[in-house]
């Protein structure tokens, strides 16, 4: 139990309940927070996707059988479940007073029994034992055999439950489903305790599509900026893929978050995140995710360019090839993610229109490939400097910082060359009158890039080092002054 943090004020406002009756407890959804099948599924299209082609015929062969061929062929990390700790913290109450409890579950028998044995509370455990599913009706047979005229006691959160609650001599919920409680009303049954442990889920949801990620797409007006392009009509077109390129984006963040929830689930931070924590159902990601990405295409393919759908289309498939595999492949995940950066600024351009110039695309590769590698460094140092085991599963080691350190500092400078040659270069004097004054912002690059690493090898760069750029006070009023001096040089 050292592995759930417990809230010791909740534990407080907790009565030992008198009951002789056995308290059986049901597990997705109530003990733990999250849908334990859709967890081992998600494992499963991520760590075996060729035996995940065999899903159908498991369907046909019945649910008990089903969830039992999905069990023997992925293990769920029992330590790292989202557990609903206020559920936790009643049943430590109550076993202390000497009451049995039981694990009753549809989940797979072999799944139940090693969550069983990981939290030491439960006398006993019934579950799906891959010929009979045991959810609603056929539990309620189950717990009627196994007690009988005593009765029983019983935690459920959803539809599936009403059965056992309708029979239990009391009834109890946890993070129940919002039909839940209006059924029981409607059916008389009084509610003895409810158990909450979750965020809204409007907040949840907010938070898995990471609106902050969205100022990342703001590089598709680079384009026209630069260009000094600066029409209405051509800037509507920008926002238009602005918006689209960001419902996409979304669409993959969620997707990648479910793919990870299994490795968000052992990180110091990342397992907070909505669909790690329970806090936001499987099914509610995979739905918003659907939505956004249909949403986002259908903008691009009403009102853009198809030069844009196709960019989007290369985004999408780079970004779903990273989640699945290339994010575990050294070095391509960083020139990857560098990628990524350049291919919102030709989409900008095709969106608007606009010619990219060489000397942008050679910069963005350069500087993008140097902030994809402090992401990574930072990740190594921050683990170091707590001690941690690295539990990304990127496959970078922690003697490989000094040369990520090097990789990065390097592909920063090379950045400042390009920069530099391109003041030089002869289509700039037919941008910038005074083109010379340009230099001032040189040394402003050299500033900024030093920071983001010296911040990284302090160990006190924790984010996505475009999120620090947009966010950290010291960043945005350097962005001013590059931006002031451009428009002198414009002048």
């Amino acid at each position: 139990m050292g592995e759930i943090p417990l809230n010791q004020s909740s534990v407080q406002q907790l009565a030992p309940e008198v009951s002789r009756r056995p308290l059986c407890v049901d597990l997705d959804g109530t003990l733990v927070k999250s849908d334990t099948l859709m967890d081992s599924l998600l494992l499963l299209v991520r760590s075996r996707p060729l035996a995940a082609l065999q899903l159908p015929f498991w369907v046909l062969r019945g649910k008990a059988a089903f969830k039992a061929e999905v069990g023997a062929r992925v293990s769920l990390d029992v330590r790292h479940l989202p557990y609903n700790r206020s559920v936790v913290e009643y049943l430590e109450i109550e076993r202390g007073e000497g009451r049995k409890l039981y694990l009753a579950t549809g989940a797979d028998q072999q799944l139940a029994a090693r969550i069983a044995d990981h939290l030491g509370l439960f006398d006993g455990v019934l579950a799906s034992d891959g010929k009979t599913n045991l959810t609603a009706g056929n539990k309620l047979d189950g717990l009627r055999k196994t007690f009988g005229d005593a009765g029983y006691d019983y935690i459920g959160n959803a539809g599936p439950d009403l059965p056992l609650l309708q029979h239990a001599g009391t009834a109890m919920i946890a993070n129940p489903a919002p039909a839940l409680r209006a059924r029981l009303r409607s059916r008389g049954v009084a509610v003895g305790r409810e158990f909450r442990d979750r965020i809204a889920p409007a907040k949840a949801a907010l938070k898995a599509i990471r609106l902050h990620q969205w100022a990342k797409n703001v590089l598709i007006f680079l384009p026209m900026l630069l260009a000094h392009v600066l029409r209405a009509s051509v800037f509507g077109d920008a926002a238009i893929a602005f918006v689209s390129f960001s419902l996409c984006a979304s669409s993959t963040y969620i997707a990648n978050d479910l793919l990870d929830i299994e490795s968000d689930r052992r990180h110091p931070t990342k397992r907070a995140r909505p669909f790690a924590s329970g806090d936001l159902s499987v099914m509610t990601g995979v739905l918003i995710s659907v939505a956004f990405l249909a949403g986002g295409v259908a903008i691009a393919a009403a009102f853009l360019p198809r030069g844009f759908l196709l960019w989007l289309f290369i985004y999408l498939v780079a970004t779903l090839s990273y989640s699945l595999v290339l994010k575990r492949v050294v070095l391509v995940d960083v020139i990857l993610l560098s990628g990524l950066y350049t291919v919102r600024l030709l989409a900008g351009a095709s969106a608007t229109r606009v010619g990219i110039s060489p000397w942008l695309a050679a910069f963005s590769v350069f500087l993008f490939l140097s902030l994809a590698m402090v992401k990574r460094f930072s990740e190594l140092q921050n683990a170091r400097a707590r001690g941690q085991a690295l539990a990304n599963g990127r496959g970078y080691l922690l003697g490989d910082i000094e040369q990520l350190r090097s990789f990065g500092t390097s592909s920063a400078y090379a950045a400042v060359v390009v920069f530099s040659f391109y003041i030089g270069a002869h289509d700039v004097t037919s941008l910038y009158i005074h083109s010379n004054r340009l230099w001032l912002i040189t040394p402003l690059m050299i500033f900024w890039l030093s920071r983001v690493w010296l911040l990284a090898s302090r160990g006190q760069l924790d984010e996505d080092p475009v999120i620090f750029a947009v966010t950290d006070p010291l960043s945005l009023l350097t962005g001013l002054a590059v931006a002031v001096i451009a428009a002198l040089a414009a002048l």
